[in-house]
């Protein structure tokens, strides 16, 4: 059984930066154990599989090398912006996947994409910020004094941990072990460390539960991001910011991100440039 895939770089400035995707467009009979298996054989942070596709909508299953998730956000963009290249359906268009229905527009002459957040939802202030700090090789003297520690989700569980500055950021180290306790613990997907700066904000992500690590470009978190930053007053939010992610890990990676009110909630945008970088097909 021959298997077609197209490599994509996304939230990326450049081929080779962003975030690594494997997108399958046409997976064809591939049962979820066998796309579990694809996805750990190419070995990126996420792959994708399209099920359904016509029109202006198309639906797909998401998997890390680990485990299925019901949303996220480079996959997102990236397959997206696929679909629409290779005129399997047009945009704007609608994603459909476990968490629920992502509109996305993508721009080919740009190689740009946008997509539309489902409602942010806040937790309450998270508690421990020892256990925050241990898991990233930090002290809580490191963490932001006045912003909390928070939990804030359009379909993943990032636990948001502002930082005291950029310098304490690069710094943080991934502790697997005491990560994966408060992952447990408080049913955490994520911990996205993160710093502001002049241009909105510097991020890295931890992975907690979905076996990436350190993941180059997470849209999923970064738009959490903004809602969070819109909610508390900082970083010049609501409004528009840029997230920066994927230095240490050296894939640069650059994140725009739009928070605007509605009614009682938060309105979230989040789009990045898009590089289609490579093709092949798996023999099965």
């Amino acid at each position: 059984m021959r298997v077609p895939f197209r490599l994509v770089d996304v939230f990326a400035e450049r081929p080779l930066a962003g975030n690594q995707l494997c997108v399958v467009p046409e997976p064809g009979d591939l049962d979820a154990a066998a796309m579990q298996a694809v996805a750990r054989e190419i070995g990126f942070s996420e792959t994708t599989f399209v099920t359904d596709a016509s029109g202006d909508r198309y639906a797909m299953r998401i998997f890390t090398p680990d485990q299925e998730l019901p949303f996220a956000g480079h996959p997102t963009i990236g397959t997206a912006f696929v679909m629409v290249n290779e005129g399997r359906v047009t945009s704007p268009l609608t994603q459909v996947v476990a968490a629920g229905e992502i509109p996305v527009v993508v721009d080919l002459e740009r190689g740009y994409a946008r997509m539309w957040q489902l409602p942010p939802v806040f937790d309450n202030e998270f508690p421990d910020r020892e256990g925050i700090a241990v898991s990233a090789g930090l002290s809580v003297a490191d963490l932001h004094e006045q912003l909390p520690p928070q939990v804030v989700s359009t379909g993943l569980r990032h636990l948001l941990a502002p930082v005291r500055d950029l310098a304490r950021l690069r710094r943080a180290v991934r502790n697997s072990e005491r990560l994966a306790k408060l992952a447990v613990d408080h049913r955490l997907d994520a911990l996205y460390l993160f710093a502001i700066t002049d241009e909105g904000a510097t991020a890295r992500m931890f992975d907690a539960a979905i076996g990436i690590g350190e993941d180059p470009a997470t849209g999923s978190a970064a738009g959490p991001l903004g809602a969070y930053l819109a909610a508390h007053g900082a970083g010049g939010m609501p409004g528009r910011i840029l997230v920066r992610q994927g230095e240490q890990v050296g894939r640069p990676s650059r994140l725009d991100v739009e928070v605007t009110a509605e009614g009682d909630r938060w309105r979230v945008i989040v789009g990045g440039g898009v590089f289609v970088v490579g093709s092949g097909a798996f023999e099965l």
